[in-house]
């Protein structure tokens, strides 16, 4: 069985269905499509998905964050948050429990251009975050998608150099030092990013600032991933990003799977 999943942060699914979404979602024809950056409660939203079960977590604050799961495959048993009340007012993880693994979406809290969220970030988020994936594979692998609001290495933004940290800045939010070891300690509890594992070097971007034409320029950062537990290692078949899908700031990504 060969299971196709796309991740997108849609920059508000109502603005993207209004983009065209729905094109790239049928011919996308995924098994699991998972949105991040949603905006909206399901009920605001005018979608139909024959085929799919659909599960949505919005945020308290209305048109703000939300994530949500479109799968041709009924899990059996989905949940929003992480269990921990501080974190999931803001609709940014979903859960869903299939055979073979957890499939976790996510959407990591920005840490703000001031820095001023950074703080929780790393302190309090990426550690219970971190924790709550552990407690998941306690039972069996996780697969974590979504946009992580962060730039790994120098290799996954055009302009490294500007961006990062240094003795007299703190660096841009998505490439800080505090960011970059928080992604550094998912890589160090076992978990694999997929792109990297087919594809080397740079100019591989999911997310453009609307500003001086950075997309037409491809001055670009890759934050938006797909995360294995090892154990799903032989599974995994493919993983890409698809930088020529327009709708959003952000581009989907996607992996193969096959059992």
């Amino acid at each position: 069985m060969k299971l196709k999943l796309t991740s997108w942060n849609v920059n508000g699914i109502r603005a993207a269905i209004n983009k065209g979404f729905m094109n790239f979602f049928n011919d996308s024809d995924s098994d699991i499509f998972c949105l991040q950056e949603t905006k909206a409660r399901p009920e605001q939203v005018d979608i139909e998905l024959p085929g799919y079960n659909d599960y949505w977590c919005s945020a308290e604050k209305k048109g703000y964050s939300g994530t949500s799961v479109f799968s041709k495959v009924k899990p059996f048993e989905v949940s929003n948050g992480i269990g921990i009340e501080k974190h999931d007012n803001e609709g940014r993880v979903i859960t869903a429990d299939y055979e073979h693994f957890y499939l976790v979406n996510c959407y990591t809290p920005n840490s703000k251009r001031d820095l001023s969220r950074l703080d929780y970030r790393q302190n309090e988020w990426e550690v219970d975050f971190l924790n709550y994936l552990k407690h998941l594979e306690k039972r069996k692998p996780v697969v974590l998608c979504g946009d992580l609001n962060v730039a790994h290495k120098e290799d996954d933004l055009a302009n490294p150099q500007s961006n990062k940290t240094t003795k007299s800045r703190p660096g841009n939010a998505g490439f800080t030092d505090e960011e970059r070891a928080s992604f550094d300690n998912l890589i160090n509890a076992g978990f694999i990013d997929t792109f990297r594992e087919f594809t080397d070097g740079n100019g591989h971007y999911s997310w453009w600032s609307y500003m001086g034409k950075s997309r037409e320029r491809n001055v670009g950062w890759r934050i938006d991933y797909f995360m294995i537990s090892p154990q799903l290692r032989p599974n995994l078949v493919s993983a890409k990003i698809r930088p020529e899908i327009l709708g959003s700031d952000h581009c989907p990504v996607e992996i193969e799977l096959e059992f």
